[in-house]
């Protein structure tokens, strides 16, 4: 492999073409060169042809004592003393940071003082104050009522008051959505609102003991070996849908009979088909027609009567339902008097159906510790979770924000493209 850096070149073929002609890889060793030879100079302190005399040559009549002691020492320097002494004539790049209050870029005044970028001056913040006094006319009259945006508004616009634009419908007052009003629904399962922050299970401590860590992973093992034969379940029941589907692929739908001559079509000659055996059926008489209409009459009637027997038997089995769930939720309030903890609702437990969406929330995230991640100091435990996530799914489970999909690529207007008529719509002059 070569380690060459150079650009490629054509050294022993001559141009056939003359001396000016322009041919692929000519040879630009000496161009380079000399720009290489350029920068060195310049880094030295420029170039010689370019200085004058008074700046390369001194008239010395004197001479220089140091001079002559290395002369009498005859020392050699170091080589890597040699190198560190060498420094360029271009000076390097300042980075330091210079907060110079006069240096502006041109159109803002320089200021003595450094504000935020978030910052406000005093005469804005008057200004803005004074729009919003005047944009609001409930605050004009009192500044000490909250604005309230459902509130009808006493001035209508004068544009609707002019008969000349009757024909215009008037605007609706605004009213309040209902719901405005309710309290938001928990998703627990047993219904009891669910506090934005919980008191954290022992066993999550970055140094917990040992019971409550050992019950707190015991759960969380079951639940995950439960997961696990689920999932093991569907995929057994899936590979057998994918058997039966190979299989019905290579059937080729033939059915195996004994008798063959049958289903290709040929019968015997003293056979007969079945529909010349039957006869014709003769015509009902009207006693015949209203005993069969009463016939049915009372079927439906059987039927109908049956029916609701089984509406009022479900009825009952509800109410008896609804008292017992009625009871064991007065048992369980007096159960939980004597616990404050009773009374809060279980993020963990929900219910099947959700409110207001039909995705569920998002599942809670896992925290519990392994034993090869335990920490008995607080300076070695690390971070872990989201206080954005944990925020979010909280809301959604307390009822007040809704579960739903986020959309990644909405959906865009479709377009629809014509070509107008305008060039072709013409009358020609005197025809």
């Amino acid at each position: 492999m070569s380690t060459s850096v150079k650009a490629p070149s054509q050294y022993k073929q001559p141009s056939r073409k003359g001396k000016k002609a322009w041919r692929k890889n000519v040879d630009v060793t000496e161009v380079q060169e000399g720009l290489r030879q350029l920068k060195e100079d310049e880094i030295k302190g420029g170039v010689l042809a370019e200085k004058a005399s008074e700046e390369l040559f001194t008239l010395d009549k004197t001479g220089d004592a140091q001079v002559r002691q290395t002369i009498v020492k005859k020392r050699k320097p170091l080589r890597a003393d040699q190198i560190i002494a060498q420094r360029s004539a271009i000076p390097a790049l300042d980075g330091r940071k210079r907060g110079n209050p006069n240096v502006t870029d041109g159109v803002i005044e320089p200021t003595s003082k450094k504000h935020k970028k978030d910052w406000v001056s005093r005469k804005d913040y008057l200004r803005l104050k004074q729009v919003a006094k005047e944009a609001n006319p409930i605050n004009k009259k009192s500044g000490d009522e909250i604005y309230d945006p459902w509130a009808e508004d006493a001035e209508e616009p004068t544009v609707y008051d002019d008969p000349q634009f009757d024909f215009l419908e008037k605007p609706k007052p605004k009213v309040a959505p209902e719901t405005l009003k309710h309290a938001p629904i928990s998703l627990a399962a047993n219904g009891k609102p669910i506090p934005a922050v919980r008191m954290p299970h022992a066993g999550t401590s970055y140094n917990p003991v040992f019971e409550d860590w050992d019950k707190l992973l015991q759960e969380h093992g079951e639940k995950a070996v439960e997961a696990e034969k689920q999932r093991l379940a569907e995929e057994k029941k899936e590979q057998e849908r994918q058997r039966l589907i190979a299989e019905a692929q290579n059937d080729d739908g033939e059915v195996k009979s004994d008798d063959e001559s049958a289903w290709e079509g040929f019968e015997s000659e003293y056979e007969k088909p079945d529909w010349l055996n039957k006869k014709r059926p003769e015509r009902k008489t009207k006693a015949q027609r209203n005993k069969i209409k009463r016939r049915k009459e009372a079927e439906r009637q059987a039927k109908w009567q049956e029916q609701q027997a089984k509406k009022e038997a479900q009825v009952d089995r509800i109410r008896e339902l609804a008292e017992l769930a009625k009871q064991k939720e007065s048992e369980s309030a007096n159960q939980s008097d004597g616990d404050d903890s009773e009374g809060e609702g279980d993020d963990l437990a929900l219910r099947r159906k959700p409110f207001g969406g039909k995705l569920a929330p998002p599942e809670k995230p896992l925290e519990l510790v392994l034993p090869d991640e335990l920490q008995d100091s607080l300076r070695l435990l690390k971070p872990e979770g989201n206080l954005l996530d944990d925020r979010f799914r909280t809301l959604i489970v307390q009822g007040k924000l809704e579960s739903r999909k986020p959309v990644s690529q909405p959906r865009k207007s479709k377009k629809k493209i014509t070509e107008k008529w305008m060039s072709k719509d013409f009358k020609v002059p005197g025809f």
